[in-house]
């Protein structure tokens, strides 16, 4: 069932609006960046489908990405870079990024909606929702929107890097991507501090 909007009728109700919703894609990849989407939705024009970007086809997700654009009050991108996450470690790139992404809003949101158990600290108050990429329309909104960007980023990538085939497995440890690494080595965009590549290859 796709994700609804009554998380967000009930922050209407209760005076904490603007809501955002926030999600975040890239936190598993050998490569590339870890990308973060905050959205506020309009109440009166929330796409229909919205649902957890990994049950979407690529079309969909691309059309419901267009619908999102065009019709939200506010939509902000962030990311950190493979380097950034090598520094950081991925889990303090992550909460970076999604702070950059609120950060980034037109609009300062009352309070947030993020997917998972591990909020970021934000001015606005934040709650955690397990799931809640499929079953909150704002984070649904913020996943769609995060999950595209980075594989437009990672497309961009293989144009770069051609010999990892990143626009496939958009920087996932595949076979295919393993046997890259142990082939080429690593590239600028491969994340160093991650098996296969840490204690192998350094900066």
């Amino acid at each position: 069932m796709p994700a609804d909007f009554s998380r967000e009728t009930l922050a209407i109700a209760a005076g904490r609006w603007p809501l955002a919703g926030i999600d975040e894609v890239g936190r598993g990849p050998l490569a590339g960046p870890v990308v973060a989407a905050a959205v506020i939705l309009n109440p009166e024009r929330v796409p229909d489908g919205l649902d957890d970007s990994k049950k979407l086809s690529a079309a969909t997700r691309e059309e419901l990405f267009a619908e999102i654009m065009e019709r939200a009050l506010a939509v902000s991108i962030a990311s950190a870079t493979a380097i950034e996450i090598d520094t950081l470690n991925i889990r303090q790139a992550t909460l970076l990024t999604m702070r950059r992404a609120v950060a980034g809003l037109p609009l300062n949101p009352l309070h947030a909606l993020v997917d998972g158990n591990d909020p970021p600290v934000l001015a606005c108050g934040c709650e955690a929702i397990i799931q809640g990429d499929g079953a909150v329309a704002s984070i649904a909104a913020a996943s769609i929107v995060a999950k595209v960007t980075r594989d437009r980023m990672m497309a961009r990538l293989c144009r770069r890097y051609p010999a990892y085939g990143f626009s496939g497995h958009v920087g996932y440890a595949t076979p295919q991507h393993r046997r890259a690494i142990a082939e080429h080595g690593p590239c600028p965009e491969h994340r160093y501090s991650f098996a296969p590549v840490k204690g192998v290859w350094f900066r």
